[in-house]
C-alpha cells in the first residue's frame, strides 16, 4: 500500500491505487463487497484495520474511506457509475498509473468542482430557498434492505410491479395503477405521493436519513444520481437512486418520527436538527478550502427573470424597505414564491440561501413552532426554540447584512396566535424594542435587518378575512398574470410553438371571463407561471395536455364547482387550443 504523503489531510486518498488495482485483479468489474475484500487481501490488512471505527457514531473507517475513494475516482473518470451496484473501470482506469501526486491532484480538482457545484446549487436553484432537502427513508419493512443499500451504495424503493415510475404523468396515474395491481379498495394516496417524490422531487445532493420504525436512525447519506428503474431485479425493489452513505450505526430519537417509507422532512426544522445532532462531528476529514464567492444578483438580474416592469420592481423594493413586512397576493400561478426569493436575492445583491428562510403556515402551525414552547420528551417536557426565534438570533449577530423570512400561505395560519406578543415587534418603528417572551426568562427583539415576505392566494375560498391587526402591520402588493409583460412575450417567442401560443391566447380569454364573473374577479385569474420554465425541445403535445388536464381544468372545476356548463365550455376550449 502506498505511503500517504502530507500533501493532503484526506486519508482516503491512500485507497485510490489499491481500489484500481483490486478492480484490475477482478477483471475490471465487481461488486463493492468484492472490491473491498480484494483490497483487504492485496494490502494484507489486519482485522483491527478492517474493523476500526471512527467517532461517536462508530462508522466503519475502512468502508467509509473506500466509498469516498470510489466517489472521487468516478468524478475523475476512472470508474464508471452507469450501472448501480457494480464498480467498473473505464478505459482510462485500466491504463492509469495512480501515484500519490496524481491522487492529490484528483482530490483537489474534484473537491473544487464539488464546492462550485454546491455553491451554484444552493444559490441558483429555483426549487426552494433551502435547496438541500432532507428525507426520512425506510429501506423495506424492518429496514430489511439496509445492508444491501449500504453495500451497493443505493437506496431502493418498492412498487416495482407497476413498472418504470418515470413513465407516469401524475400521482393520480400512479395511484390508479397501484389500485389495479394490488388492491382496488385501498387509497394508496401516501404511496403514490412517495413514489412521485422519489422520481421527481428528490435531487442530487439531498440528504437521506435512514430509519427503522419511528424512532430508530440507522444512517445518513447524500443522493448521487437521478432516478433509475432496474428491470433486472428479482424483487419488487426496482426503483433505485445511488447514495453515498456517510454514517452507519444505530441511534435513538427522543421523539416519534413519521411512519411513511419516504418523507420530505425539510419543513420540519426541529426534527431535522434532532437527527443531525445524532451525527456529532463525525465527518471524514477533507482539505480546507477558501469559501467560494456567492454569485451576484442585481436589479437587472431580477428584471430578466421576473415578469415585472422596472417601476413595479422599484415600488415593491421601496415598499419592503420602508414597511419591513410585505404580503404578495395574487391568483394561483402568478409566481409569488418565485418573486419572493428573487426579491430577497436582489435586495441582498447576492444569491445567499443562508440569509433566507421559508416556512409554510397551516391551521396547526403554532406559536410553539414559530417562537418557542414546551415539547414532550421521554422524561417530561423541554423548552424548544422555533424557526423565527432562531432566524432572528442569526440575523442579530450579523447586523451588517439583510435577512429575509418568507412565509408561504400566510393567511392559512392563525396569525395572532403564531406571532403572539411579537406581533407588535415586527412593526418598522418597533424594531429593536424588546418584550418578555411567554415561555422564557428573556427579552426578545426583531432585528432591523429582518424583512418578512408573506404570500397568499386571493383565490382561496376556504379562508376567512384577515384580521385588521395583520393588515395594519403588512403592506399588500398585488401580483398579476404577466402574459403581457415584455419579458414573458420574449420568452414565449423563444419557445416558437404554435399550440402553446394558442393555449396561452385561450387562457388570456379565459381570464377576461373570470374577471367579468361576479363570483370570481381579478384575484382568480390564471397566472403565467403554468407556462414558465419550459424548454423549446421539450414542449410537445403530451406536456401541453398535462398542463390542461392536470393543472388548468381542475382549477376551473374548483372555481365553477356549481356551474358545470362553464367548466365544460372552457375545458373544451382549452383542449381545442392544443389540437
Amino acid at each position: 500500500m502506498q505511503e500517504e504523503k502530507t500533501t493532503s489531510k484526506s486519508s482516503f486518498l491512500k485507497w485510490f491505487g489499491p481500489l484500481i488495482q483490486a478492480l484490475r485483479d477482478l477483471g475490471g468489474s465487481a461488486t463493492p463487497a468484492e472490491v473491498r475484500n480484494k483490497i483487504i487481501e492485496n494490502e494484507h490488512l489486519t482485522q483491527d484495520q478492517i474493523n476500526e471505527k471512527r467517532g461517536k457514531t462508530k462508522v466503519n473507517k475502512f468502508d467509509n474511506e473506500v466509498a469516498f475513494a470510489r466517489t472521487y475516482l468516478v468524478s475523475a473518470g476512472y470508474i464508471d457509475k452507469s450501472i448501480h451496484g457494480i464498480w467498473t473501470l473505464t478505459g482510462a482506469g485500466k491504463m492509469v498509473e495512480m501515484t500519490d501526486a496524481l491522487a492529490t491532484d484528483i482530490f483537489k480538482t474534484v473537491a473544487k468542482d464539488n464546492r462550485r457545484k454546491k455553491t451554484n446549487k444552493d444559490a441558483l436553484s429555483d426549487n426552494d430557498v433551502d435547496t438541500v432537502h432532507y428525507w426520512l427513508y425506510a429501506p423495506g419493512p424492518g429496514a430489511e434492505k439496509w445492508e444491501e443499500c449500504q453495500q451497493n451504495g443505493v437506496m431502493l424503493l418498492g412498487w416495482g410491479e407497476i413498472g418504470d415510475l418515470s413513465e407516469y404523468g401524475s400521482k393520480a396515474e400512479m395511484k390508479r395503477k397501484m389500485q389495479q395491481a394490488y388492491d382496488n379498495e385501498s387509497s394508496y394516496t401516501n404511496s403514490a405521493h412517495a413514489t412521485w417524490q422519489f422520481v421527481h422531487e428528490m435531487k442530487i445532493g439531498d440528504v437521506v436519513f435512514v430509519k427503522k420504525g419511528t424512532s430508530e436512525i440507522l444512517g445518513r447519506g447524500t443522493v448521487e444520481s437521478d432516478y433509475m428503474y432496474d428491470s433486472t431485479r428479482q424483487d419488487a425493489y426496482k426503483n433505485v437512486r445511488e447514495v453515498r452513505w456517510i454514517d452507519k450505526g444505530d441511534w435513538t430519537l427522543d421523539r416519534q418520527s413519521v411512519q411513511k417509507t419516504l418523507t420530505d422532512i425539510t419543513s420540519y426544522g426541529e426534527l431535522v436538527q434532532k437527527i443531525k445532532a445524532l451525527f456529532e462531528a463525525d465527518e471524514l476529514d477533507v482539505e480546507e478550502e477558501a469559501p467560494t464567492d456567492l454569485p451576484e444578483y442585481t436589479r437587472e438580474d431580477f428584471l430578466k427573470e421576473v415578469y415585472l416592469t422596472e417601476n413595479e420592481y422599484d415600488r415593491l423594493t421601496g415598499l419592503l424597505r420602508r414597511k419591513k413586512n410585505v404580503i404578495l397576493q395574487g391568483a394561483p400561478g402568478v409566481g409569488k414564491t418565485f418573486i419572493a426569493k428573487r426579491l430577497a436575492y436582489s435586495m441582498m445583491g447576492v444569491k445567499d440561501s443562508e440569509r433566507v428562510m421559508m416556512v409554510q403556515f397551516h391551521q396547526s402551525y403554532s406559536y410553539e413552532d414559530f417562537i418557542m414552547g414546551y415539547r414532550p420528551t421521554e422524561t417530561g417536557f423541554e423548552l424548544r426554540k422555533g424557526t423565527f426565534y432562531n432566524f432572528c438570533k442569526k440575523a442579530e449577530v450579523d447586523d451588517e447584512n439583510d435577512y429575509f423570512f418568507i412565509i408561504d400561505e400566510i393567511n392559512r395560519g392563525n396569525i395572532s396566535k403564531i406571532f403572539g406578543e411579537l406581533f407588535m415587534l415586527i412593526e418598522p418603528d418597533k424594531r429593536e424594542q424588546s418584550l418578555q417572551l411567554l415561555y422564557a426568562d428573556e427579552k426578545f427583539k426583531v432585528p432591523e435587518n429582518v424583512y418578512i415576505i408573506g404570500m397568499m392566494n386571493t383565490a382561496d375560498r376556504s379562508l376567512a378575512m384577515l384580521d385588521y391587526a395583520l393588515r395594519r402591520r403588512f403592506a399588500f402588493y398585488d401580483i398579476r398574470p404577466g402574459f403581457e409583460a415584455a419579458g414573458f412575450k420574449k420568452y414565449q417567442e423563444s419557445l416558437n410553438n404554435d399550440k402553446l401560443n394558442k393555449l396561452i391566447t385561450c387562457v388570456k380569454e379565459l381570464n377576461v371571463k373570470i374577471v367579468a364573473d361576479s363570483s370570481l374577479g381579478e384575484g382568480f385569474c390564471i397566472g403565467h407561471s403554468y407556462f414558465c420554465g419550459l424548454e423549446q425541445d421539450k414542449v410537445n403535445d403530451q406536456l401541453l395536455r398535462e398542463i390542461v388536464e392536470y393543472e388548468l381544468i381542475p382549477l376551473l372545476k374548483e372555481y365553477w364547482f356549481d356551474e358545470g356548463s362553464k367548466v365544460k365550455e372552457w375545458s373544451e376550449k382549452l383542449r381545442g387550443a392544443i389540437q
